[in-house]
């Protein structure tokens, strides 16, 4: 577990305007407008009381918007077809927020407004659904804090489900709260005036929407990280700790996403202030300058590539695994595209492995009756069934949907895949429960309905074990293609180098991660930005604005080996 001490957890961008923090100078701005009508317009599970309280003396009416839409069951009810009856697994939903407002209390509200004369607040989620003509301010709130308050008992929106299961709620969350809140942020995006970062509710961080977009635009230019987040869990292990610098008194970290766009936030240092956005936001609204052209035409205004680590070093087998097929995905969850994935070894202890593909000749259905046999036992001979190989530092292994798998114990895994990461069907847990005391959801009859029983040992290491072929080598760099599988959209590039290395962005986004060495240094070849420096297993993103770069060590390490893995979607 050797690190350089250097990884940084709060990454962030410099943006010369300004900002204004803390309820003193909110209340300012809402006192000093000329308008008559102010809308706060809340992202859905903003803490819109807290809010409410600190500014509703301001005003002679207050209209809450949540009260115009359905709530607690009858919202419930109007959601299920989204939801379904899983415990983790829903429907990506294609309705927007109007849908779950009542035209008749609108209108009801609308008159109270329209017929006063009086200083009027309209504060909510679908606040601009009420009323649209006034100041304007959307308050904003990072996914990954949303979860964290599920998990202290906060309900979804407009419900009373206080000690529902968070996983639950949090399947609410992705496939229908968020998407609700993202097309309706997109639909009045012109009509705001300020954006309200609440992650912090005791101190709200305001800037215009001139210079939010003059954040974004600034960010679609240049090399940047995303913001990770860290979470325990019931394998987890004890490499982040010390590589990243985290708290020592936890058990373990599991999990970091440290790029998944749809997850993360972004830090925006306003001078002093520091403002944090959700980094989905760069995606609906700087698609083509983030992703370029050619990506945006087959995703749309979604992320598709995805780099987080799982640690088991110290640390426990994660579940056994399979991802859903396109077809499958398609089909039964509403996604257009599933969850492709490969393992790159960060590091490992001697005896690090990785399950992958399925024994050559088993008996399908006497695999299926085991796994299901298993959990009322609490016993099954995996290895019996499933190939496990031996894993060494810079190893790439290759996971088409549709494989099982799993990474062993005492690996670090750099995890890089497509986006949609919820879609995992765990098919056996080793016999543990979560780190709530609760059983971990197993989903036999998902996955038994995706595994290729034709992924066999054979077929493994032939397409999915060792595939490095070098592509070009000179006297400073060797550009090596490690994967992925032609089933997966993403290909995968590494380069070892001592000296500058010009990569060719064909004005596409690239992900890239510093995989060995303590530090290099992002440059452009025309000055277009300036020069940025990444760590030790730290993620960056290269948007398609930002054109061709340049790679090399820094003073610090120059004459040294270093080494980036790349990925892309391909042509």
């Amino acid at each position: 577990m050797k690190g350089f001490g250097n990884y940084d957890k709060y990454p962030s961008i410099s943006v010369d305007r300004n900002a204004f923090e803390g309820f003193e100078n909110l209340r300012e701005i809402l006192k000093n407008t000329k308008e008559r009508v102010t809308i706060f317009d809340c992202y859905p599970i903003v803490d819109t009381k807290s809010l409410l309280d600190n500014i509703k003396d301001l005003y002679d009416i207050v209209i809450l918007s949540d009260e115009c839409a359905y709530k607690n069951q009858d919202l419930t009810d109007k959601m299920q077809r989204w939801l379904t009856n899983d415990r983790i697994f829903g429907l990506m939903t294609t309705d927007f927020l109007d849908d779950y407002f009542i035209k008749e209390k609108i209108e009801d509200k609308r008159k109270i407004i329209e017929n006063s004369d009086k200083k009027v607040l309209v504060i909510g989620v679908g606040a601009l659904l009420v009323y649209s003509e006034g100041l304007v301010l959307h308050a904003s709130i990072a996914r990954w804090e949303s979860q964290l308050r599920f998990r202290k008992g906060t309900p979804n929106w407009n419900c009373d489900n206080y000690n529902e299961d968070p996983l639950t709620k949090f399947k609410r969350g992705y496939f229908s709260e968020w998407r609700l809140g993202d097309k309706h942020k997109v639909r009045f995006i012109d009509k705001i005036d300020y954006f309200v970062d609440t992650n912090d509710i005791s101190c709200p961080k305001v800037i215009s929407l001139k210079d939010y977009f003059y954040a974004m635009q600034k960010t679609v230019k240049r090399p940047f990280r995303v913001v990770p987040y860290f979470d325990p869990g019931v394998w987890g292990g004890q490499w982040m700790k010390d590589v990243c610098g985290l708290d020592k008194r936890e058990k373990n970290f599991a999990w970091c996403f440290d790029c998944v766009p749809e997850e993360n936030s972004m830090y925006y240092d306003f001078g002093n202030v520091r403002v944090e956005m959700p980094a989905i936001d760069l995606v609906l609204f700087f698609a083509k300058n983030l992703l370029g052209e050619r990506v945006q035409a087959r995703f749309g205004n979604e992320f598709p590539i995805r780099f987080d680590f799982l640690d088991t070093m110290c640390g426990q087998n994660l579940s056994l695994q399979v991802h859903p097929t396109t077809e499958y995905i398609q089909q039964t969850f509403n996604m257009h595209y599933t969850q492709d994935e490969s393992y790159y070894i960060l590091d490992c202890e001697d005896d690090g492995s990785v399950f992958l593909g399925v024994k050559k000749d088993i008996d399908k259905n006497q695999f299926i009756q085991a796994l299901q046999n298993a959990q009322n036992t609490d016993e099954i001979d995996v290895e019996k069934y499933i190939n496990r190989w031996h894993a060494k530092k810079h190893d790439h292994f290759l996971i088409p949907a549709g494989t099982i798998h799993c990474s062993g114990s005492n690996a670090m895994v750099l995890e890089i895949s497509s986006t949609p990461y919820i879609f995992t069907f765990k098919l056996w847990d080793w016999g543990r429960l979560g780190l709530d005391g609760k059983p971990r959801p197993i989903n036999i009859g998902h996955g038994s309905r995706v595994i290729d029983f034709s992924r066999d040992t054979d077929w493994i290491a032939k397409n999915l074990v060792g595939q490095v072929n070098t592509i070009n080598k000179t006297d400073t760099f060797t550009e090596e293609k490690t994967g992925l599988h032609e089933r997966e959209f993403l290909e995968t590039r590494r380069h070892w180098f001592c000296d500058e290395v010009l990569h060719k962005s064909d004005r596409s986004v690239n992900v890239l991660n510093l995989v060995e060495g303590e530090e290099a240094e992002i440059i452009s070849p025309d000055n277009s930005f300036e020069p940025f420096v990444v760590h030790y297993a730290e993620t960056f993103i290269l948007p398609a604005d930002a054109g061709d770069y340049i790679i090399r060590p820094t003073k610090k390490t120059k004459g040294k080996k270093l080494a980036t893995i790349k990925a892309y979607v391909r042509g």
